[in-house]
This record gives structure tokens, C-alpha cells and sequence, in this order.
């Protein structure tokens, strides 16, 4: 008999996901730690791919953190080379099945060419809404969450809100990607078990799942795994379990 595959019963609006073990990846394997982030990036659609057959609309992919500038130049080049060559790649695709591409983080500070390939993918697809993906590029929780307040303290300082219009609704206008829902499956792969700065307020009723696996050996059947973990979870968002 045929192994049946997996059925996705659970609500899942928005998958996020720590690509960790990239450069462990390339150095167990005698390379450079550049290439595990170049095989990183054909993960990326292969994950969005399962994504599409389980109708999980929303993806946020951490690319690269605040914290990352502690890293070499060389690496930091390359990985630019790379996510300007997965736009490159997959734009065309993306665009054609109606995915809305969002970038999460300061631009300010990453280099004009990649910059502006991001500026062009979130401008060609911004009218798209069948799927969203997220790519977190100079990102930090903190920085996001303290960019919101400024934000909103400057809209009170120049009339346009008042202090009382502050509530959780409003307050997450503010934040980088405010139209995608809450997170509510949160994947970190190379084993490490921590948040890392990613995606702090839209993480507060996500459910974590750690995996051991590297990110580039984290195909569509370790993704479903993680998914079957998942759907094992009781969510009670702070209520008493249904009996």
C-alpha cells in the first residue's frame, strides 16, 4: 500500500525560519563557509514550495541579522551575491504564482545593488496576495520593536495620533510587515534552541520546533516533520484545554 501523505489540519497562516548551519554545513564538507549560504538559498524555494502545497500563505526567512556585521566582509559579500542571484532566479516564478515579496529590516546599511534588487522585487510583486515572502535583511526584534515606538512617538509629537490611540492593533502598524498574521510556527535548524533577536513580538504564541538538521540539508521531508510536531501541539493562546 502507498504511504499516504501528511494532511496539514491545523491552522498554519505563517511559517518563520532560523536558517541556521550554513557554514558548519560547508565546513564539514572542506568548504568555504560561502558556499553552505549558496546552497542555503535553493532551500528557500524548495521550502516554499511545501509551503504552497499546504496552503501556508506567509514565510519569513532570516537572512541575515543586525548582529551578522561581526562577520568577515568576504562572507557578507558573497552572501549578497547570493540573495541578489536567488531574485535573479526566482523572481519571474514567484511573481507568475502571485507571491507578494516583503523585506524586513534597515536597507539602509546594505550595499546599493542588493539594495535595490530587493526595492525591485518588493515593487514588482507588491500587488500580489495569493502568498508572502518574507525576507528578514538587517534585521533585529529589538531594533524593530524600538524603530516602531520612535515611530509612533513622532506621529504623537507631530498631531497626527494621540497617546490613547496606542494599542496592539495600532502598535503593529508600525512594525516592518504589519499585513502578515502572527506567527504561529516558528523552525530553527542546526540544533541551536534560541531565538536570536528574530521576529520578537510577531513570535508570542508561536510554537517553536528545533531541529538538528542543518539548513542546507533541510528538505521538504525534514520541513514536514516539523510540521507533523506542530499539529501534535495543544495551542490554548492562554485559555484552558477543550475537554
Amino acid at each position: 500500500m502507498a504511504k499516504t501523505d501528511f494532511v496539514l489540519k491545523k491552522k498554519l497562516d505563517h511559517v518563520a525560519f532560523i536558517m541556521d548551519g550554513n557554514g558548519r554545513w560547508a565546513k564539514a564538507r572542506g568548504l568555504a563557509r560561502h558556499f553552505g549560504h549558496h546552497e542555503a538559498c535553493n532551500r528557500i524555494i524548495e521550502i516554499f514550495e511545501t509551503c504552497r502545497k499546504y496552503n501556508i500563505k506567509a514565510m519569513s526567512f532570516y537572512a541575515f541579522s543586525t548582529e551578522n556585521w561581526n562577520r568577515p566582509q568576504e562572507e557578507i559579500d558573497h552572501l549578497m551575491d547570493y540573495l541578489e542571484e536567488f531574485f535573479a532566479k526566482e523572481i519571474d516564478y514567484l511573481d507568475s504564482v502571485g507571491s507578494k515579496i516583503l523585506v524586513s529590516g534597515d536597507l539602509s546599511r546594505i550595499r546599493e545593488k542588493t539594495r535595490n534588487v530587493c526595492y525591485e522585487a518588493i515593487k514588482r510583486t507588491e500587488h500580489n496576495s495569493n502568498w508572502y515572502l518574507n525576507i528578514c535583511l538587517n534585521y533585529g526584534g529589538r531594533d524593530e520593536i524600538v524603530r516602531a515606538a520612535r515611530a509612533f512617538a513622532q506621529d504623537v509629537k507631530d498631531g497626527k495620533k494621540e497617546v490613547a490611540d496606542l494599542d496592539e492593533k495600532a502598535f503593529k502598524g508600525y512594525l516592518y510587515a504589519p499585513e502578515l498574521p502572527d506567527i504561529d510556527l516558528m523552525i530553527r535548524t542546526s540544533g541551536e534552541q534560541r531565538l536570536s533577536n528574530f521576529l520578537l513580538y510577531e513570535n508570542a504564541y508561536a510554537e517553536f520546533v528545533f531541529t538538528p538538521v542543518k539548513w542546507p540539508d533541510f528538505r521538504p521531508k525534514q520541513f514536514v516533520e516539523c510540521l507533523k510536531e506542530f499539529q501534535s501541539r495543544d495551542r490554548r493562546f492562554g485559555g484552558l484545554e477543550n475537554e
